[in-house]
């Protein structure tokens, strides 16, 4: 299942500097507006411990984790959306992607500038979000004129769609006449799959990536009036956040064990206890959430593997993230909770206690089920 999320934000927030420190690839990250001119693209591991844990238990010669796709931005700036900077085919990648990681930066630093000269995170949250509505609102005003002909087809098939269609895109304008996000509006069954069709920027679901700087004045830390506002904003809108140090992180990426733990305490000056790379874990996973995925496990003696799917998916749908076949041919799956079988210490032990169940075309695969599909 390839599904990405859109690393976006102001121009020298840390966008590049996070996606190197995510992918452990080498992107453009100087220090400068519009250094990235092209999207780049790395798959990053979702970090599952219960996926070595099984891989220890089948004593398997190969792992395979599940992945995000996370794609780098180049910056918007204010006017994007009139085609401001790059702004015209900054929207167009956003677009594209299926979920969005906005990037905010919650330090001061005179050594590394800001396109706005100064540090204001709920700002920066509101030229962003302002740029993606009136993307939005100029997508939605389009496909309303061009469905006026059709909404006169009264008591047709065709003029009862535009009319589901035009209300729902009524009620997404008015939200953001209110400075609201697309994806804060309820809309019905119908209405929803219509609006699918316009891929509205702002119906992507969004985490904000809180990057700070060890060693500057981070706004977390010294409790600033800043921080505060922007903890309220988060609060009552109920938004999602997370809080990285991109630049740490990129600087760590790539060391392992003692090598890792003596660059962080010799050259950056962080002890060992410190859990540097919480933050990283932390975006990959909740992205991993944000995109409604879900995870279910093969294992076995050759091969021990996460498989990404939505969440809620019935066995069949389930078996085609393997192959299009285990859905066209499924007969049953034999399921059993991974911690059930580590502790259960075989699948024959397990199948002797009830654990290891026989599941038919109806089942709900649950996150961290081990199934083996029966063909």
């Amino acid at each position: 299942m390839s599904l990405s999320i859109g690393i976006v934000g102001l121009p020298n927030v840390g966008k590049s500097t996070l996606f190197n420190a995510l992918t452990k690839n080498s992107v453009p990250a100087e220090n400068y507006p519009f250094c990235t001119i092209d999207p780049s693209v790395g798959i990053v591991e979702v970090k599952d411990e219960r996926l070595y844990k099984l891989s220890e238990f089948s004593n398997t010669k190969k792992i395979v984790p599940a992945a995000v796709q996370f794609v780098d931005i180049a910056g918007l700036v204010k006017g994007a959306s009139k085609g401001e900077g790059m702004g015209n085919e900054f929207l167009t990648h956003i677009r594209d992607t299926d979920a969005i990681s906005e990037v905010v930066r919650i330090y001061e630093d005179d050594n590394l500038i800001h396109v706005e000269n100064n540090i204001d995170p709920l700002r920066d949250i509101d030229i962003i979000n302002t740029e993606l509505i009136l993307a939005d609102i100029n997508t939605c005003e389009k496909r309303k004129v061009s469905l006026g002909s059709d909404l006169k087809k009264i008591n047709t098939e065709i003029g009862d769609e535009a009319a589901i269609f035009i209300g729902a895109i009524n009620k997404i304008l008015n939200a953001f006449n209110q400075n609201k996000l697309a994806n804060s509006v309820s809309l019905t069954e119908d209405e929803l799959k219509k609006i699918k069709e316009l891929h509205i920027i702002t119906m992507k679901p969004i985490l904000y990536v809180l990057n700070k700087k060890s060693g500057a004045k981070n706004l977390d830390e010294i409790k600033d009036e800043r921080w505060e506002k922007l903890l309220d904003y988060f609060k009552e809108n109920k938004f999602n956040y997370c809080i990285v140090d991109a630049k740490i992180e990129d600087e760590l990426k790539d060391f392992q064990g003692e090598e890792k733990e003596l660059m962080m305490k010799e050259v950056l000056g962080i002890s060992s206890n410190e859990k540097v790379d919480d933050g990283i874990i932390n975006l990959i996973q909740e992205g991993y959430k944000m995109l409604g995925l879900e995870t279910f496990f093969t294992t076995g003696e050759v091969e021990t593997r996460a498989w990404t799917i939505k969440k809620n998916s019935v066995a069949p749908k389930a078996g085609a993230a393997i192959h299009t076949d285990f859905e066209k041919r499924f007969i049953r799956a034999e399921v059993i909770f991974w911690k059930d079988l580590i502790e259960s210490g075989s699948f024959a032990a397990a199948r002797s206690k009830g654990l290891l169940r026989t599941e038919g075309k109806e089942y709900i695969v649950n996150d961290g089920d081990v199934i083996e599909f029966k063909l």
